[in-house]
Formats: C-alpha cells, sequence, structure tokens
C-alpha cells in the first residue's frame, strides 16, 4: 500500500508540473487541457479510499499546490543580486529563498485544504452513486482555491490557469462573461472528465463526450467572439513609452537624466500623432513645482494628454504610489490616481515587528518608507473617455480593473516597473495578466512599463504592438474607448462564489443521504 501511495504522489507531483508548465511557456497552451490528469488521477486514487486519513489527504494536496507553486514562481531568482535595496549578496540569497520556498508553502497548505475537502465529500459516498459530480466538484474546489491565492495581502494570483490560454485567445472568452475563473473550472472539469475514465470505465463515453462538448463548445464560442466587431465609441492615437532603465539607474543623484528620457520620448511620440501619452510607474519621484511647469508645457507643446507615474504625498503625511493626468489645455488635473494593491514587502512591510524578528532583511526590504494604499479607482476625465488606471501589482487583480470598469472607466492603462525581473518569464506573465484584463472589461489597455513588456492590448486580449523587455523606444497605436460593460464587470466573481456553494452542497446532501442511510440500517 506504501508503495502504491507513493506512485500515486509521483502522479499528483508530475500532474502539477504540467499544469503549470503553460503559463511558463503559453505557446503550448492546448497541454492546459490534458495535462492535468495526472494530478487529479492521483488526487482521486488517495482520497477515495476508505483508509485515507486526514494527513494523506491533507499532504497529497500540499504537494499538488507546492509542485504547481514552485514551478510558476522559479522567476524570482531574478531578483538576485538585491543591492539595489541595500541587501547583501547573502540576504539576498536568504530573501529569494524565502519567496521561493514560502510563497508555494503557503499555496500548498491551501491546496491540502482543498483535498481535505475533496476526501470529505468522497467519504459521503455521493460519488459512489453519481460518479459524474466527482469531476465537478473537483474543478469547482480548484476554482475556490485559485480565487482564494487573491485574497488578502498574501494573495499573489500568479498562477491562474487562464494565463497559459493567452495564445489561445478564443479559450479566454468567457472571461468576459464569468470572469477568468470560469477558464479555469472548464480546464480542471475537462481534466478531470478524462481522468474519471479510469475510475468508472462504464462511464466512458459519457465522460469522453462531456469532455469534448465543452472543450469544443467553449473554443466555437470564442471563434464567434474573436471575430465580432469591438463596439468602440470613439478612436484616437495613443501611445506608451518604456525608457528602459534598470532598477540599479532608476532615481539617479538628481533624477533629472530619467526625466529627460521620457520628455524626449514624449517629443517624439507626439510628432508621430500621440494624443494620449502614458508614463511608466514612478518614472520620478516626488514631483514640485519646477516639475508640474515643464509637465505642463510639455503636454501643451505636444498637444497630447500625459499620464505620468510618480510618488504623491498627502496633506497628512502618508505617501502613495500614483498617477497624474496633465490635460494638455487645462494642465495638472484631480483626482489623483493612488495604487490600490501594494506589493508586500516591496512597497511596505505586513506584520512588520513580527517580521523584524523572525527574519529582519524582509523587513528591510522595501526600497521606500512604507507607502499607503489607495481606495478609490479615481478615474481621469479626459476629452477622449474616462481612463481607469492600475499600477503595476494592481493589473493582477481582476477586481481593482472591474471596479473601474463598473464606475465609468471606458479605457484601462497600466503604468509598471519590471525591471526587477529583467526578461524573464515573470514580465511576459505580467504582460499575459493584463491581456486577461482587457478580456474581462472589454476595454482597450495601454501598459507602459518601465523595462518592458509595454504594449496595447485590445478589448479581446489580443496584442496589438508591444516593446519587448531591456529595449527603449514608444509605440504610438490607434485604440478606442467602450463604454459598454461585460457581463462580468457588471456581476463580478459571483461564478466562483457558485462553484463554493455547489462545492458545500454537495458536501452536505451526502452527509444526510448518509445519515439516512444509516438510520434506514439500524431500523432494519
Amino acid at each position: 500500500m506504501r508503495k502504491q501511495t507513493v506512485k500515486w504522489l509521483l502522479w499528483i507531483a508530475f500532474g502539477a508540473l504540467l499544469t503549470a508548465v503553460p503559463l511558463i511557456f503559453p505557446q503550448i497552451g492546448f497541454l492546459s487541457w490534458f495535462g492535468m490528469i495526472p494530478l487529479v488521477y492521483g488526487a482521486t486514487c488517495i482520497c477515495k479510499r476508505l483508509e485515507c486519513t486526514r494527513r494523506a489527504a491533507f499532504g497529497s494536496g500540499f504537494i499538488a499546490g507546492y509542485v504547481f507553486y514552485f514551478a510558476v514562481f522559479h522567476w524570482l531568482i531574478y531578483l538576485y543580486p538585491m543591492d539595489a535595496v541595500g541587501l547583501s549578496k547573502g540576504a539576498s540569497i536568504g530573501v529569494i529563498a524565502a519567496g521561493w520556498l514560502g510563497i508555494p508553502a503557503l499555496y500548498g497548505i491551501l491546496s491540502g485544504i482543498l483535498f481535505l475537502f475533496f476526501r470529505a465529500v468522497h467519504k459521503t459516498g455521493i460519488f459512489e452513486k453519481i460518479p459524474l459530480l466527482r469531476p465537478f466538484v473537483f474543478a469547482a474546489l480548484w476554482t475556490g482555491y485559485e480565487w482564494l491565492t487573491s485574497q488578502t495581502w498574501m494573495g499573489v494570483p500568479w498562477g491562474r490557469l487562464a494565463l497559459g490560454q493567452i495564445e489561445m485567445r478564443p479559450m479566454l472568452w468567457i472571461s468576459s462573461v464569468f470572469g477568468s475563473f470560469a477558464v479555469t473550472f472548464l480546464i480542471v472539469v475537462v481534466n478531470a472528465l478524462l481522468a474519471e475514465i479510469a475510475y468508472t470505465p462504464k462511464k466512458t463515453v459519457v465522460c469522453g463526450v462531456l469532455a469534448a462538448a465543452l472543450f469544443v463548445g467553449n473554443l466555437g464560442c470564442g471563434l464567434i467572439w474573436l471575430n465580432r466587431e469591438i463596439p468602440t465609441e470613439k478612436t484616437f492615437r495613443a501611445a506608451v513609452l518604456q525608457g528602459n532603465i534598470g532598477v540599479a539607474e532608476k532615481w539617479d543623484a538628481d533624477g533629472d537624466s530619467d526625466f529627460k528620457t521620457y520628455v524626449k520620448l514624449t517629443e517624439n511620440a507626439a510628432k508621430d500623432g500621440a494624443q494620449l501619452i502614458v508614463w511608466p510607474e514612478t518614472a520620478f519621484l516626488y514631483p514640485n513645482n519646477s516639475i508640474w511647469e515643464k509637465l505642463t508645457a510639455l503636454s501643451r507643446n505636444a498637444n497630447a494628454d500625459l499620464i505620468v507615474g510618480a510618488l504623491y504625498r498627502d496633506a497628512q503625511g502618508n505617501d502613495y504610489n500614483a498617477l497624474y493626468f496633465i490635460d494638455h489645455e487645462k494642465g495638472l488635473t484631480e483626482p489623483v490616481y493612488l495604487k490600490r494593491h501594494l506589493v508586500p514587502f516591496g512597497e511596505y512591510v505586513p506584520l512588520r515587528s513580527f517580521f523584524e524578528k523572525l527574519f529582519p532583511p524582509l523587513a528591510d526590504l522595501s526600497f521606500l518608507e512604507d507607502l499607503s494604499a489607495g481606495k478609490s479607482t479615481a478615474l481621469f476625465d479626459s476629452e477622449q473617455g474616462k481612463i481607469g488606471s492600475l499600477i503595476c501589482f494592481d493589473s493582477i487583480y481582476d477586481q481593482l480593473a472591474g471596479e473601474s470598469a463598473r464606475d465609468g472607466a471606458e479605457l484601462l492603462v497600466i503604468s509598471s516597473n519590471d525591471s526587477w525581473f529583467y526578461d524573464s518569464a515573470a514580465v511576459y506573465q505580467h504582460n499575459a495578466q493584463a491581456q486577461l484584463r482587457a478580456v474581462e472589461t472589454g476595454k482597450w489597455v495601454l501598459r507602459a512599463a518601465n523595462t518592458g513588456i509595454s504594449s496595447v492590448i485590445t478589448p479581446q486580449g489580443g496584442v496589438v504592438d508591444e516593446l519587448p523587455p531591456l529595449t527603449y523606444g514608444y509605440l504610438v497605436q490607434t485604440v478606442g474607448t467602450v463604454s459598454d460593460q461585460t457581463v462580468y464587470s457588471r456581476i463580478g466573481n459571483t461564478f466562483v462564489y457558485l462553484c463554493l456553494a455547489f462545492s458545500v452542497g454537495v458536501l452536505v446532501a451526502g452527509w444526510i443521504v448518509k445519515r439516512k442511510r444509516k438510520v434506514t440500517d439500524i431500523s432494519e
């Protein structure tokens, strides 16, 4: 039995690795639709056994989550060395190891809880009566698990299965209706249906037909969606700038060099007809009156509105990561967009006193003093339309883009600084997140990243043009405003809540049936 358990655990680990690969190499996104079969097979083999303990179920789930996220977050090694934030080589290794080992461990615990729930449903015996429930319950649980990885300050939703479909855009269409979590559900349920064939051979035809119907149905609807006309109200020329200023060179002694770089790019983009020009995140630090005078003159002379990234300090002395809007006729306008989801240990240190005692290098990691988080979508009101903003880390959270869309944003801009990750998988995955936000909200997205990837993205997630990592330049493209809201923008993550309710409902129904069966057996 021990050898068999080890075999199943190896299947789980192998399946978790295969599940992660398309997120790193989306060119082989088709792997997502069958690569998870070993994971689901191993999970069922362990959790369906009568002698399966809670420890065994939790342990197998931990392995699944740990291997998956260990592969996904491999790019953390590109942070080394971290001398730009004052860490020694030894401290840099410690911080990177803490992230690369710690984040998978955290999400391994969550997936362990998922497997415990899966075991509990098996114990009710409901899957013996209705085997076809099992694939849908497992898919619903994994969807809920993925949603949990985006919650609280510990949530970093970098492992969304939808990211692996970015090169298979028709499969993403359902994100505009139920969000990218619906893509996850479909991927997992197709894998689980195919894995179910191994447990219930009598259901081979039913499971195969269902899996094929879900895959082909989603693909067919996606092809129709991809070929429809985008309902654009107003078109105009917009630009994104990429100064290619690395983290070690960023913010030189007087800050003048960085500023001049973006002034030059702005002037060139304006000559190419740009009416809106987006600068990257924190192109400079704290602006002063002299900076505003120069930016106002630049905007007026270029006859283009500017969205500029810098820091902001309020009247109470709180500091924020911000985006400013400079109208070519009115100058600097209100409101200022303040980043809503800060990077833990990068822009602030959560539980500072705890981490100062546990692991001081983590508490020293933040480049600046702790920043504060904004609370508002703070839409910019331009002559082109209402503009919603996201700054770097903001863009991996679907709910933030959704809030901007619900508040009336007709276009989304993302200012980012991914220079920490050079040309690793992280920068490509981060740009893929922006593509998901475009599909979910049905808006054009302008993404300006300090060292790349800068891109112009259609409401269907297609990249019109992009600047590769570690290059200098700008893009000017015709984009549009879209006032219509997608179904997902209106209902948010209702689909996830239904998945969680479905899982709990099946568990409760199984308990009720099991209890009634026991009562009947006793009476007889």
